[in-house]
């Protein structure tokens, strides 16, 4: 997986950040290419060089640039790192977190039978999961959801739309209320609040938003409209960490519950997500699977692992993200450069 990392240097200590965007332009507007092109050639000198009080600083200092919020996210969470380390405090604690693991569960794309879906739930549930997330569609909808609810009555069970109905399908979603879904997300499109209100008052499963929610404006408009009860926090989609304590007040504030999202981070975005979702609003399992489910060899130590026990990750106690990057395995993976 292609990723931007961003290291700064302040003070005898190095801050990481990670910028998740994809090759294309499938999950937002930002690409990797893009992303790379707005850090060098307008964020970084932005900032690079300028004396800052604290961490949400440097949201004002990068406001000149609209959007391109993943890029803004690298830059930012790189900072924050390093005064966490200044301060000589973990991550989690300068960001007010309150707890020392936090829930997590997996997701799974859609399968090419019920029979392999349900093979799949099987070993993740092996693993210690206790919570599934099952992609779905027009195509693969009560089905396989009926069939997972079947052979697991219990298990906390979510569904993930990916922006594939329309309101001229509130009739079949309706079809899911009988399962006892944790939530089903982004039912609507990837920039709706509107039809995502009228959608939930018309639904007993709650609603959760993703790619709608970018930043604390959006945020206020999902609470004033009522478009879901659940929100999907990704720190990256909305810009850092500054406007992600932001968001956060503001759904625990409206009673909207609240997880991680996941973006196939490495080690460093993966830290960053765990230490946030330590928080008091997190309180719902996250997409934060083990480092091994993607990685053979991670940039970071040590590796993130399941506590299979309680379906939880242990949030880490050394000072910043309380990780070690492995800068042979950058250098061994890495394609390109630039110092500012």
């Amino acid at each position: 997986r292609p990723g931007i990392l961003v290291a700064v240097h302040s003070e005898g200590v190095v801050g990481w950040g990670e910028c998740t965007p994809s090759l294309g332009p499938w999950y937002s507007y930002e690409t990797i290419a893009t992303a790379w092109h707005i850090l060098i050639d307008f964020l970084l000198p932005l900032t690079a060089g300028k004396t800052i009080a604290h961490p949400s600083d440097v949201a004002a200092l990068m406001h000149p640039v609209r959007g391109h919020e993943m890029a803004k996210a690298g830059l930012e969470n790189a900072v924050w790192d390093a005064y966490a380390q200044q301060q000589g405090k973990s991550l989690s604690a300068v960001l007010g977190g309150t707890k020392d693991r936090v829930a997590v569960g997996v997701s799974i794309g859609i399968q090419p039978t019920i029979e392999g879906l349900l093979a799949r739930v099987d070993k993740f549930v092996a693993e210690g999961y206790g919570r599934i997330k099952v992609k779905i569609s027009k195509d693969w909808l009560v089905e396989p959801l009926q069939a997972i609810r079947e052979k697991y009555p219990d298990i906390l069970l979510m569904a993930d739309a990916n922006s594939d109905f329309t309101l001229d399908d509130v009739d079949r979603l309706k079809q899911i209320d009988s399962l006892g879904l944790l939530m089903i997300e982004q039912p609507l499109s990837h920039d709706d609040i509107a039809d995502h209100a009228i959608l939930q008052a018309q639904m007993e499963t709650p609603i959760c938003l993703d790619e709608s929610v970018h930043g604390p404006a959006s945020m206020r408009s999902m609470v004033a409209l009522k478009a879901g009860r659940i929100l999907n926090m990704k720190v990256c989609r909305v810009g850092g960490l500054t406007n992600a304590l932001e968001i956060h007040d503001l759904a625990v504030n409206a009673n909207i519950g609240m997880w991680s999202g996941g973006m196939l981070e490495t080690g460093i975005g993966r830290a960053t997500n765990i230490h946030l979702s330590s928080m008091a609003g997190f309180t719902l399992p996250g997409d934060i699977s083990a480092t091994d489910r993607y990685y053979h060899e991670d940039i970071a130590e040590p590796a993130f692992v399941l506590n299979k026990e309680d379906s939880t990750m242990s949030v880490p106690t050394g000072v910043g993200l309380g990780i070690e990057v492995q800068l042979d395995r950058v250098e061994k993976h890495r394609v390109a450069y630039y110092a500012a």
